[in-house]
């Protein structure tokens, strides 16, 4: 056989091989396995991305309670931004909120264009108003305001990649059991919803110490 010819379909398979390494890390057909106790390329993160702290939330951005926890989670940012990474998952309740996938997805879409805490925060600001009327519209609207290309915006709101993306979140919730929206996790550990930002603080502050 032709020395070339070997060489060339070697080049073949590690390219393709590469190409399906790409893909798995870009939420694309392979879903990604996810962990609570690290944070995934694919994760959504604000905060200090090298503390030992690690807040991490399952939510919906159709769920009420979560959009009452939204407003607690900016207070924490303010205070614990330099000390804390805080991490978002999406666990759509497709069961009890009919656009909440949708929602999920958009935020997603948006990230790719690096506005995903925009999009976030746009759709809680305003879950009222596209939790019942036309998400399209009102999605891209969104990402007009955010000074984003509609067109990019509305191919990744409907490609494969962000929909299984955002399904894997959801497995993984499922995975491990969790019950509704929005459950918190300190270092992989489930805690029982704060009720209030003075308590929430005062838990990270609890982690702070152990990890000093």
């Amino acid at each position: 056989m032709n020395k070339n010819y070997i060489w060339a379909l070697i080049l073949i398979i590690i390219l393709v091989l590469v190409a399906i390494m790409y893909w798995s890390i870009k939420g694309g057909n392979i879903k990604p396995p996810f962990a609570l106790e690290e944070i995934h390329p694919l994760d959504q993160i604000k905060g200090n991305p090298e503390s030992k702290v690690v807040v991490m939330e399952y939510s919906d951005f159709e769920c009420g309670a979560c959009r009452v926890y939204y407003l607690i989670m900016k207070e924490l940012l303010v205070e614990f931004s330099n000390r804390v990474v805080f991490v978002y998952r999406h666990f759509p309740m497709t069961d009890i909120y009919r656009n909440s996938e949708l929602a999920a997805r958009a935020a997603e879409a948006a990230g790719r264009q690096g506005k995903f805490w925009e999009m976030h925060d746009l759709l809680f600001e305003k879950q009222n108003e596209w939790a019942e009327g036309d998400v399209e519209k009102l999605f891209q609207s969104y990402a007009a305001l955010l000074s984003i290309s509609i067109e990019q915006f509305e191919a990744d709101w409907k490609s494969s990649e962000i929909k299984n993306l955002v399904r894997a979140h959801k497995k993984h919730a499922l995975e491990l059991k969790l019950l509704g929206t929005p459950t918190f996790f300190i270092n992989g550990v489930q805690i029982e919803n704060p009720k209030s930002v003075a308590e929430f603080k005062s838990l990270i502050r609890e982690a702070l110490n152990n990890n000093l």
